[in-house]
C-alpha cells in the first residue's frame, strides 16, 4: 500500500444522527490507521434538530464540526466542509464520503492499492440487504455502474457517496459547484474533472455498503396531487430541481438537450402516468 500521510475527510449531515455515527465509527475503524495515513473529519451539521453534531462531538471529539444554516444540503454542504479544510491544512487527499455510507474495515486500503496523484478514485457501494451495486463509477455509454473486477477502471462520472480526490487534482479543478444545493453536483465535478484531462477510476473491490435511495419522487407520483407534485420539483432535494438542473444540462450537454429537458421535466411532474410509473 501506498502511503498518504493526510487525508480530509468531508461529510455533511442532516437528522441522520445514528447513520452518521455509524458512518463515523466506521471510517475510525479503518485498517492501517495512522500505520500508513492519518485523517480529519470534516463534519458539516447543516442546523439538525435531532443532536446530529453534538452526539458525533461527544463520541468523537477529534471531529471538526462545521455548522450550517439548515439550507446547505448535500453538494453545498460538501462545499463548504471542503473549503473549511482547504483553508485549514495543504492535505494529500480529500475523501468525499455520504454519512449513510459504511466503510469496511479495508476499504482506506481499496482505495489507496495504488497511487495515482493525477487521478479521482470512486469507491463502489452495495446494499447490504440483496448485495446489488448501488453507487459509484458510471460507464456513460451503457448507462450503467462499472462493477468492481479487481483492477482499477475507467468510467465517465461518478455518484460522490465515496469518492478520493488528489491535492494536484484539487488544485486543477477546485471545489465543488455551489451552485447546486442538492443533486448532480457530485457528477458535475466528475464531469468538469473528465474535460480537463483528469481520469476517474473504479476502485478494485466494494469499499462499503450504502442502500439505493431509487424511489418515485414526489413530484413524480401520480398520488400526488398537481400543485403538490409542482411544489416539490423546486426543492433544492427533488434531484431535477429545473433551474439548477438547466444549467447542469446546458454545461455538460448543450442548450438544446437542456432546454428539452427543462420542458420534460415539467412534463412528468404534471403527467407523470406518461411515462408508466411504478407506484
Amino acid at each position: 500500500m501506498i502511503l498518504i500521510s493526510t487525508i480530509a475527510v468531508l461529510l455533511t449531515c442532516h437528522n441522520r444522527r445514528d447513520k452518521t455515527i455509524q458512518c463515523v465509527t466506521a471510517l475510525y475503524e479503518q485498517a492501517g490507521l495512522e500505520e500508513s495515513y492519518s485523517i480529519d473529519v470534516f463534519l458539516v451539521d447543516d442546523a439538525s434538530n435531532d443532536g446530529t453534531g453534538e452526539a458525533v462531538k461527544n463520541e468523537f471529539p477529534q471531529v471538526y464540526i462545521i455548522q450550517g444554516n439548515g439550507n446547505l444540503y448535500w453538494n453545498r454542504g460538501m462545499h463548504l466542509a471542503w473549503e473549511t479544510a482547504a483553508a485549514a491544512k495543504d492535505f494529500d487527499c480529500y475523501l468525499w464520503l455520504n454519512d449513510d455510507t459504511f466503510l469496511k474495515k479495508n476499504a482506506f486500503q481499496i482505495l489507496l492499492k495504488e497511487k495515482f496523484p493525477s487521478a479521482i478514485v470512486c469507491g463502489t457501494t452495495k446494499s447490504q440487504l440483496d448485495q446489488k451495486a448501488t453507487y459509484g463509477g458510471y460507464n456513460n455509454t451503457l448507462r450503467k455502474l462499472v462493477l468492481p473486477n479487481g483492477d482499477y477502471q475507467r468510467s465517465d462520472y461518478c455518484n460522490g457517496n465515496c469518492v478520493l480526490i488528489p491535492k494536484e487534482v484539487f488544485r486543477k479543478v477546485g471545489n465543488l459547484d455551489p451552485i447546486f444545493h442538492h443533486a448532480v453536483g457530485d457528477f458535475d465535478y466528475s464531469l468538469r474533472a473528465r474535460k480537463m484531462g483528469i481520469e476517474i477510476l473504479v476502485a478494485p473491490d466494494y469499499i462499503g455498503t450504502c442502500e439505493s435511495h431509487d424511489f418515485v419522487p414526489k413530484w413524480r407520483n401520480t398520488s400526488v396531487g398537481l400543485r403538490k407534485r409542482l411544489q416539490n420539483l423546486y426543492t433544492a432535494s427533488s434531484g431535477c430541481y429545473p433551474p439548477e438542473f438547466f444549467v447542469f444540462d446546458k454545461r455538460h450537454n448543450g442548450l438544446v438537450v437542456a432546454c428539452f429537458h427543462y420542458i420534460t421535466i415539467h412534463l412528468r411532474a404534471i403527467v407523470p402516468a406518461l411515462w408508466k410509473l411504478k407506484q
